[in-house]
């Protein structure tokens, strides 16, 4: 009698599926070769989604139509994400540039659509500006940052910005914290006499570093030039006529407010006028009546 014994090939199993995820991804691994399959997991199916934590390793055994048994393994790689951080200046005064630097990665795409690591941002208002990270195993991590805007100081000077020659005038400032004149002066207040109209630049400072600028001129009057007329010799009991020129108003040590004045002392003696200026600058003449 005889027998034949047929043998068999193995199947020959195979799993196809991406082999390298970044944490936090999965991967659909199928395994082909037979009719029937047996994952290390458990699974009996011929496709499986995993989501490995860290590095692993799965087996399939396949089994064919003949009931011949083969086995096959993979290992999925686990890479870890990168750690993506911004830098830069998160607090910027309205009109000022601020250079945000990504890290952690080999390629960027900010919100903005820029490619490059770092960017220049200069926004009217406060932004959040976000970063993704990719680095060489393909695995992406994202980021932000809000750019604060500060507004700008309101400066402003007051004062009397009109002088007479050889008076003086106090410039107050306001609208900062700290302040810079062009003179050097760093009180809030400054008390100038300039022989010239000046002009004077401020530089506020508030409390949040933000810088602002303003200037006043002060315009330097000169003073009126005041001159008594009349005859200035004469005889006991005579009367004259003193006249001052040179100003809008007058004021005699007579206590008399006309532009002119009649005397008659009875010994010799000495007037004065002040004059004033449609500026309100005032000089002052004397004249002897002998």
């Amino acid at each position: 009698a005889s027998v034949t014994v047929t043998v068999n090939p193995l199947p020959t199993p195979s799993i196809t599926g991406d082999t390298e995820i970044c944490t936090g991804a999965s991967t659909t691994l199928t395994a082909s070769g037979g009719i029937t399959y047996a994952w290390s997991n458990g699974a009996t199916e011929a496709s499986i989604t995993v989501s490995p934590t860290a590095t692993m390793t799965y087996n399939v055994t396949v089994t064919d139509g003949n009931g011949c048994q083969a086995s096959t393994s993979v290992t999925v790689t686990v890479h870890p994400l990168p750690t993506a951080s911004i830098s830069g200046d998160p607090e910027i005064c309205n009109g000022a540039t601020t250079r945000l630097t990504a890290s952690g990665g080999t390629t960027y795409l900010w919100s903005t659509g820029a490619t490059t690591y770092w960017i220049d941002v200069n926004p009217t208002a406060t932004t959040t500006y976000n970063v993704t990270v990719t680095d060489g195993n393909g695995c992406q991590a994202s980021t932000s940052v809000t750019v604060t805007v500060h507004p700008l100081p309101t400066a402003s000077i007051t004062g009397d910005t009109e002088i007479c020659t050889g008076a003086t005038t106090t410039l107050i400032a306001s609208g900062g914290t700290t302040y810079v004149w062009s003179n050097g002066a760093t009180e809030a207040s400054i008390t100038v006499s300039p022989t010239t109209t000046t002009t004077y630049n401020l530089t506020v400072t508030d409390g949040n570093g933000c810088q602002a600028s303003t200037s006043v001129a002060v315009t330097v009057n000169p003073l009126p030039t005041p001159s008594i007329t009349g005859d200035t010799e004469i005889c006991n009991g005579a009367t004259t006529r003193l006249t001052a020129s040179g100003g809008t108003s007058y004021t005699w040590s007579t206590g008399a407010t006309t532009y002119w004045i009649d005397v008659n002392p009875t010994a010799t003696t000495t007037y004065n006028v002040t004059v004033t200026d449609t500026k309100g600058c005032q000089a002052s003449a004397i004249v002897t009546v002998t």
